[in-house]
């Protein structure tokens, strides 16, 4: 029977060898235990490795239609419970409801596309310089895949890096992020429940420190994809690179909105704080720089204020903005606020954690926004992760991409304008992988690439849409003269 509070290896559901669990608290209501999940050790990581290695080869031999109708049933069978996800998303991660809801369908939407692209693999004929030689390219699964995932979004990226590598043919071990681990593990009940073979998808939850090592360096992993924090990812990329492996990860992010003096900025505010105040701040696409003509500045900064202070703060399931995520990262939120006073930025909205009965102990944090920000202010240049906008002030188009450049990362930016050589100016010279244009920073659609430049990516393969499919194929060419 199923009991999705445990480790996934070998098509079965089985306690660690520690035999240790670790809790899962409510951040909103931190006494408050979700649930108790597997706190696995190597041993567990070998063990699954070991099974994914033995499934690999009937699953890559599996035509891809049938892969992809397994991945459609999982599609079907998670939306029939779209709302027990939801609920556990905001119990464990703490999103506002829409936010989860939205999440939730993201994770059904790709394994339902995934699932149709499954059908278009195959490969290419090329014409022969030889008469007699066919000439054609096949795909094949690059064979056993690591992926780890972060807690900020525990069902749309585990969706969007497994979906990709099963259709491909590729067997996988997942490790979900500790704090939010349930419904990666509803996502592997549903893929087990339609049809999927024993061993090719195995699940250990516990910490990456112990279970990292095995994961990226066994003989048997092929590949590893990787979304997280900058310090982790570059260990993993240093790591599996050493040991040969293929890898990708994503990282993160210090994403800016130019705000030109042709901006209403009303409708700059309003797009600034829906990319920096959503989810929490909790996005590596979050906005974290508000880079503003001086002729609107003020006037911009003034409609911030106003939608930072009119955000509803409380439990994700009736409140507009949730908790972060732990105690751990609400100190880290506000040790930058401190940070940012003492370098002498204006503390203009929020910058401590709200009253009233709502949030009780709860991990939660005002929306912030500082004005008087230099470019050279760490509130500027490094990824704080918590809703906390900081307002630049610039005096020409050209000093406004200057120092929407001026930082490590380049993951997500847009502008705000009215001009349209100025949009297209900010699409040739941003150094960013994802580019918009009067939108918030936030929100990608899945059909399309993904992943940044910098210090935001390792620029090796993008993630969602056919980019995604590479990353777990190997082309191969044939020359037939039979």
């Amino acid at each position: 029977m199923a009991d999705p509070n445990r480790n996934y290896v070998d098509g079965e559901w089985i306690t660690a060898s520690t035999g240790e669990t670790v809790a899962v608290r409510n951040p909103a209501e931190p006494d408050e235990v979700v649930a108790k999940y597997q706190q696995s050790g190597a041993a567990d990581a070998v063990e699954a490795v070991e099974a994914a290695a033995a499934a690999r080869s009937e699953w890559a031999d599996t035509p891809a239609p049938e892969r992809g109708r397994i991945l459609r049933e999982t599609a079907m069978t998670l939306e029939r419970r779209e709302e027990s996800l939801t609920d556990r998303l905001i119990a464990e991660e703490g999103k506002a409801r829409p936010e989860a809801a939205g999440e939730v369908r993201r994770a059904i939407d790709v394994f339902h596309y995934f699932g149709s692209k499954a059908a278009d693999l195959g490969g290419t004929r090329k014409a022969s310089s030889g008469r007699d030689v066919n000439l054609y390219t096949r795909v094949d699964p690059v064979g056993v895949a690591t992926l780890i995932t972060p807690w900020n979004y525990p069902i749309a990226i585990p969706a969007w890096k497994l979906a990709p590598a099963l259709a491909t043919g590729n067997a996988v071990v997942l490790k979900p992020a500790s704090l939010a681990p349930g419904v990666a593990l509803a996502v592997t009940e549903a893929l087990d429940e339609a049809g999927l073979p024993d061993g090719v998808l195995n699940v250990v939850t516990g910490p990456g420190s112990v279970l990292g090592d095995e994961l990226v360096e066994h003989d048997a992993v092929d590949a590893v994809s990787f979304t997280g924090s900058g310090r982790v990812g570059e260990a993993v990329y240093r790591q599996a690179t050493a040991a040969g492996k293929r890898v990708q990860t994503e990282l993160g992010g210090k994403n800016p909105t130019v705000v030109t003096a042709s901006a209403d900025p009303a409708e700059a505010a309003e797009i600034v704080a829906a990319g920096g105040f959503g989810t929490t701040g909790q996005s590596c696409t979050a906005c974290s720089r508000a880079i503003v003509h001086e002729d609107v500045a003020d006037a911009f900064v003034d409609e911030l204020v106003k939608r930072a202070e009119s955000i509803d703060v409380g439990p994700g399931d009736d409140h507009e903005m949730g908790p972060q995520v732990s105690a751990e990262e609400l100190e880290s939120t506000l040790e930058y606020v401190d940070v940012a006073v003492d370098e002498g930025a204006t503390l203009v909205a929020g910058g401590g954690t709200p009253d009233g009965d709502a949030v009780g102990t709860g991990h939660f944090v005002e929306p912030t926004v500082f004005a008087d920000v230099s470019s050279d202010m760490r509130i500027a240049q490094e990824e704080v992760f918590g809703p906390v906008i900081a307002v630049i002030e610039v005096g020409d188009f050209d000093e406004a991409i200057a120092v929407a450049n001026d930082v490590e990362y380049g993951l997500s930016a847009s502008v705000v304008t009215d001009d349209h050589g100025e949009a297209n100016r900010f699409v040739d010279e941003i150094e960013a992988g994802v580019v918009k244009i009067n939108e918030k920073t936030t929100g990608v659609e899945l059909h399309v690439p993904f992943g940044g430049v910098k210090r935001s990516s390792s620029e090796t393969w993008r993630e969602q849409g056919d980019e995604g499919l590479e990353f777990y194929t190997i082309e191969r060419t044939v020359y037939d003269n039979y």
